[in-house]
């Protein structure tokens, strides 16, 4: 136990025991029961207020075979349009793409569960996952459901975040793409998380931090279970008062009706099995100045709106490519939360989880080729990455690891 732990362990127990000798027993329970109620109505209708917001009038409701409940919203009606600087928009005609971008060699499309079956939203709606009392209880902080710790950076392992990434910095970056195996990893704790995913980065890892966020997490927490889901992050302070995942929050418009954010991908890798990857393209509008994303070969999902940030209305000033988790160190030792395929990158291809194809978009809305990239693991005995470069992959890495093993007590 933590000192602040400890000592508000124990003033706990002083002030219990204080008022439990001031109390007599016939009027003890009369005084003391109503107030653990009365907090959890407080909560119940905090919860309840926030799920109005998250949860919008469907015209469609599809259940899943993962357990999710997918809302066709209209997509005039989405969270986003909630947004002080969005309201009364509508969503953004699609752009133009990159130059040098190329449908051709995808991989295989991975799909979602809950559209395995046929099942899709109408046009001129967007599939939001419902958002539950259940998902909101789990939660460590109601007030700040939906979003990741305050001041989280992106180059140590502070707050416990871990990470195994490829990065490029020190030029001006509009965008970036890449191809991301999905894997399953084990995560054990409701309170870690494994992901793997693209960063965009302009400004400080201080106050000021800008950043754009895609690819496919596992979070307990967040979503109850542990199948990996495509998500997207945005914030402008650094993760303290801007942004959050996927739709809850107002600020990323979704303009598909094919692809929920938030929901399980299928299928995924197995060890000396099949493999597969997602392929995600984040850039900027030369015309508007938006960041788009699309997903696969072809979708396009949204976009970020530029007025929601401050250093990325100009530009990237880094790009990070790679895996993170969070390790609350359970019973003081390393955790054994797996990053990536939860075997290191020295096993390679079929064994390993990889990124592969990656490029960056220039400022003349060029896609090319990812030069210079620097690899770095900052728990190499935990999670570790190795890069490469070869014909048919281009710019690729292999990354991730096992957590607490002989060489990570």
């Amino acid at each position: 136990m933590s000192s602040s732990s400890s000592c508000l362990f124990f003033t706990f127990i002083l002030l219990l025991s204080l008022f439990s000798s001031s109390a007599s027993p016939s009027n003890s329970t009369s005084e003391t029961v109503p107030l653990r109620p009365q907090r959890e109505i407080q909560k119940m209708k905090l919860i309840r207020k926030q799920l109005q917001k998250f949860n919008k009038p469907a015209i469609k409701t599809i259940h899943s075979s993962d357990g999710d409940t997918i809302d066709c919203v209209p997509s005039h009606h989405q969270p986003a349009f909630d947004h002080p600087l969005l309201q009364g928009q509508r969503p953004m005609d699609p752009p133009e793409m990159p130059i040098g971008y190329s449908q051709e060699n995808e991989s295989h499309e991975n799909f979602q569960l809950w559209s395995l079956y046929g099942e899709s939203c109408p046009e001129g709606t967007i599939p939001i996952r419902r958002t539950t009392e259940q998902d909101m209880l789990r939660a460590s902080s109601v007030r700040r459901f939906g979003r990741k710790i305050r001041r989280v950076r992106r180059d140590s392992s502070s707050n416990g975040h871990e990470h195994a990434v490829g990065y490029v910095s020190g030029s001006q970056y509009y965008g970036a793409k890449a191809s991301i195996n999905v894997w399953t990893p084990r995560v054990i704790s409701q309170y870690e998380f494994s992901l793997s995913q693209i960063w965009i980065i302009a400004g400080s890892f201080a106050g000021d931090l800008n950043t754009i966020e895609a690819g496919w997490q596992i979070s307990p927490e967040l979503y109850g279970d542990t199948n990996p889901r495509f998500f997207t992050y945005w914030t402008s302070d650094a993760y303290q008062a801007t942004g959050c995942y996927n739709l809850l929050c107002s600020g990323f418009v979704q303009t598909n009706n094919r692809i929920a954010i938030g929901a399980a991908i299928s299928p995924v890798s197995s060890y000396k099995g099949g493999q597969f990857d997602i392929s995600l393209l984040i850039w900027k509008d030369p015309k508007h100045g938006h960041w788009w994303l699309q997903f696969g070969s072809g979708t396009l999902v949204g976009y970020w709106p530029v007025s929601l940030f401050t250093h990325l209305r100009e530009h990237g000033n880094m790009v990070q490519f790679g895996g993170e988790i969070v390790n609350t160190r359970p019973g003081g030792s390393h955790t054994s939360t797996q990053m990536g395929s939860g075997h290191f990158a020295g096993e390679g291809f079929g064994k390993a989880s990889y990124f592969r194809n990656l490029q960056m978009v220039d400022w003349d809305n060029t896609l090319i080729p990812i030069s210079n990239l620097k690899v770095l693991a900052d728990h190499p005995n935990c999670y570790d990455i190795r890069g490469g470069v070869n014909r048919v992959w281009g710019n690729f890495f292999y990354y991730g690891g096992p957590g607490k093993n002989s060489k990570c007590p």
